[in-house]
């Protein structure tokens, strides 16, 4: 049995992940990075790439935005359709020109790991973890291998069913979860963009959304009813409800090979506080968010930020305090971005069954949300700045409690 001390160990080589490694590394603070896949998973990953205001200045600030500046695409707004009605939303009209990037995860994460590994920072990949032990300075994490390493701080970025939560004491934090009552058929399809923004669409048969990836990729949405599977989904009738619900007069929608196609039950889970000792939770290991407004990974390299803030402070100062401050200065930007998925969820989603007197009073809601944002300034820029995001230096400060 190997052992290994540092004073970082980060498990999971996602965005959360490696975003602390690189600007823990950048700090001279020691790291190990860990994750149970090869590189070639980690990469080969189809996630989501739509990257807010704060992401992209702080790649820019670390040296980490090479790759983002040079193949990825602006993204200024979104296209609402619905009830044979369409619009477009400038977001960054409303909101000082800003505008976010359209980059694909994979290549973050690609583009995250080279960095890194050229600064002298090595991951230790397709090494999985067996246990977390300690919660104090002696972290000690186990691995399958027979590795053990031991760090003053542990950042778990290890997604949702990981160790690190696993090992947290179920009495020394909240879940608050909740199961959303829509679900999508996902899929990814080798075919242009059919419009050079983000599309949602509200249709009787369900919500479809067209999402942009790349020059050649295009990702789509379909809202489906409980009970349907993949099986119930041949490639025909997905572009066939495609063209219907996204359907709009002079619009042609572009098709293609459909090679990747996912059934989502949505939730959402957000785990508070945040951390427990010195064992820290970044990314899907702290809070779910549906796919809605594209925050999941925004949130991770958000925390992976504060992680990073947290332990050099605590490191220079041995302010025991600074640690809580973690989980303070987060948790309200979790929850806010809990708050616009949800809307946004709400905003463009049919509900069944749609002859009930309750689906009825709520597409009615629907349609006023819809109508304010086409037409209320003031809606529109408060709708625009929770979708581009905040500035770096605009992040939320201590919880208030209430």
């Amino acid at each position: 049995m190997s052992e290994i001390d540092t004073t970082v160990v980060i498990v999971g080589a996602g965005p959360a992940g490696l975003t602390a490694a690189n600007l823990l590394l950048a700090r001279g603070i020691d790291t190990v990075v860990l994750d149970r896949c090869d590189r070639t998973q980690l990469v080969g990953r189809s996630r989501a790439g739509l990257l807010e205001r704060r992401t992209v200045e702080l790649l820019a600030e670390n040296g980490l935005a090479g790759g983002l500046h040079a193949a990825g695409a602006v993204h200024r707004g979104c296209e609402f359709r619905a009830e044979g009605t369409a619009f477009f939303t400038d977001c960054s009209a409303h909101y000082d020109e800003i505008p976010q990037w359209v980059y694909p995860q994979r290549k973050i994460v690609a583009d995250l790991l080279d960095a890194y590994e050229r600064a002298g920072g090595a991951v230790r990949y397709a090494t999985a973890v067996d246990s977390v032990r300690g919660y104090s300075e002696h972290i000690a994490v186990r691995c399958a291998d027979g590795t053990v390493i031991r760090a003053r701080y542990l950042a778990g970025a290890d997604g949702q069913h990981g160790a690190c939560g696993d090992g947290v004491p179920d009495d020394a934090v909240t879940e608050y979860t909740m199961r959303h009552e829509f679900r999508w058929l996902t899929l990814l399809a080798h075919a242009p963009p059919s419009a050079e923004h983000t599309i949602y669409a509200q249709h009787r048969n369900g919500f479809a959304g067209h999402l942009l990836r790349s020059d050649s990729v295009t990702r789509f949405h379909l809202q489906v009813p409980f009970g349907e599977s993949i099986e119930d989904w041949p490639d025909w009738r997905i572009w066939s409800e495609l063209r219907t619900r996204l359907a709009k007069p002079g619009w042609t929608l572009h098709e293609g090979e459909i090679f990747s196609k996912n059934i989502l039950e949505m939730h959402s889970r957000v785990t508070e506080p945040m951390r427990h000792g010195r064992v820290f939770l970044l990314g899907d290991a702290a809070h779910i968010i549906t796919p809605s407004g594209g925050k999941g990974m925004n949130l991770a390299i958000a925390d992976a930020a504060e992680f990073t803030r947290t332990v050099t402070e605590h490191l220079e100062t041995g302010d025991e305090n600074a640690l809580d401050r973690y989980s303070q200065r987060r948790i309200p930007d979790v929850w806010k971005a809990q708050e616009f998925s949800h809307a946004l969820l709400h905003m463009t989603h049919t509900y069944y069954p749609s002859d009930s007197p309750d689906a009825a009073f709520r597409q009615r809601l629907q349609r006023s949300r819809l109508w304010q944002l086409r037409n209320s300034p003031a809606y529109a820029r408060n709708f625009a700045e929770s979708y581009i995001g905040p500035p770096l230096a605009g992040l939320p400060g201590a919880a208030v409690e209430v």
